[in-house]
């Protein structure tokens, strides 16, 4: 492959805070570097609380069982996002209540929000798509209004801003995921993130086994083994020291991609709303006409330059058609989305000669046709 979808960029202290972790030997989940971390990322998102989970999809498992939420209960849910947000749902029991997708963003359409709550309903998760921040302000209008909480699946967008504050930050609960795409990386790992006491304290309980404050491997509740150890929290510290650049590196890709191909009449590219800072987690692009994504993607792949697609929409996924009733809806902008839409390579690592090459290429390959 000469130009990946996505290879990370690891922070320069990342082995001698690794190497520091193994040489103290407190390589679980307890040590300083989980703490250091946890608190850098509070300060970084000027939240009150963090606390780290083992991956972003248990970082939503655990935000909704904090929130008391399970059998019986609804969550809404973005019908374009990835399955680990309807499972999150699933795992405690409750029920993922799809909503269609908005054109521009690909994020929740605030405007079918309200028609999906019922009785049942007790919180709605937002996902800020590919890095771009959802319209969080009517949202949380909402929220208030019927009394539901607001959980922020931020993964995809570290350190974006929503009116100037970070998302993760906004609702009342974030969670980020930390896999080796994502801009901060521990190879696997998640946070969640609240302003709230009573959930944080709820959080810390629920991961950790539920033992007891009072008398450990004495239990009241089931809890989970959602516990990141030292070792990631270590690379994690690493890398927020480098947060600041890896966002700027991002923006600086997504403006080079940009101006190359902003001329090309069969591509839409993603866009900014004057409200945002998008981190652009991923340079995502839409085709128009009757250029076939797929076919772009092929012919890409034969120069050697990777891409992936769009999600597949939640209402199209066999096992949620097996686990939940969506009485034949239809999501149109869900499925334009997903069958035109893909990402360019975007990884950290990416360098100009890189986008060059994939900008030409792509050029070459469109006016060719």
């Amino acid at each position: 492959m000469i130009v990946p979808v996505n290879q990370p960029l690891i922070a320069k202290n990342s082995l001698k805070y690794v190497t520091e972790c193994i040489k103290s030997g407190w390589v679980s989940s307890q040590g300083k570097f989980i703490s250091s971390f946890e608190e850098g990322f509070a300060k970084f998102l000027q939240v009150k609380f963090a606390t780290t989970t083992t991956n972003g999809t248990n970082a939503l498992h655990l935000a909704l069982a904090s929130l008391n939420i399970g059998s019986g209960d609804e969550v809404i849910v973005p019908n374009l996002t990835i399955i680990s947000c309807p499972l999150a749902v699933l795992y405690t029991g409750a029920k993922p209540v799809l909503v269609e997708v908005e054109k521009q963003t690909g994020n929740i359409d605030v405007s079918k929000i309200e028609s999906k709550i019922t009785k049942k309903t007790k919180a709605i998760m937002v996902v800020h798509l590919y890095g771009h921040p959802a319209e969080l302000d009517p949202i949380l209008k909402i929220a208030k209004k019927h009394k539901i909480f607001v959980i922020e699946d931020a993964a995809q967008a570290h350190g974006a801003t929503y009116k100037g504050k970070k998302v993760g930050s906004i609702g009342d609960v974030g969670c980020f995921s930390f896999y080796a795409n994502k801009i901060i990386t521990t190879g696997e790992g998640g946070m969640l993130t609240t302003n709230n006491e009573k959930i944080f304290k709820k959080a810390m309980l629920l991961k950790d086994l539920a033992h007891s404050p009072k008398k450990r491997f004495f239990h009241h509740h089931i809890g989970f083994n959602f516990r990141m150890t030292n070792m990631q929290a270590a690379l994690g510290l690493a890398q927020l020291e480098q947060v600041d650049k890896y966002i700027e590196k991002k923006r600086w890709m997504a403006d080079l991609y940009n101006k190359l191909l902003k001329d090309q009449e069969n591509l839409e590219l993603p866009i900014e709303q004057d409200f945002v800072r998008s981190v652009f987690w991923m340079y995502a692009v839409k085709l128009k006409g009757k250029i076939k994504r797929d076919f772009l993607r092929k012919k890409l792949l034969d120069f050697g330059i990777d891409t992936r697609t769009f999600f597949f929409p939640l209402h199209r996924q066999p096992v949620l058609k097996r686990k939940i009733p969506l009485n034949y809806e239809a999501f149109p902008v869900s499925d334009d989305l997903a069958a035109r839409g893909f990402y360019l390579p975007s990884g950290l690592a990416i360098t100009k000669p890189q986008i060059y090459f994939v900008s030409k290429t792509i050029k070459k390959i469109l006016n060719g046709i």
